[in-house]
């Protein structure tokens, strides 16, 4: 597989492609690269969020009417 950048079109609001303008020229770096690092967030953030789901599929599942009833109980509502 190719390792060089790949051309792609995104249309972003009007604000949203001023900020990075403006945010790029701030620090210096190319609009290009603010994407590709907040694409590159966003999916470690989805890894993190899957391993926890992974780690937890299971547990017990818990209706809500038992987690409201356990709350009562519990003198928590």
């Amino acid at each position: 597989m190719s390792s060089a950048n790949k051309r792609v079109t995104v249309y972003l609001k009007p604000e949203y492609h001023r900020a990075l303008r403006v945010k790029a020229a701030e620090t210096e770096n190319s609009v290009s690269d603010l994407v590709n690092s907040a694409v590159k967030q966003a999916l470690l953030e989805d890894a993190v969020d899957l391993e926890a789901f992974e780690k937890r599929a299971k547990d017990p599942l818990l209706s809500f009417e038992d987690v409201v009833k356990t709350l009562k109980r519990n003198g928590k509502i």
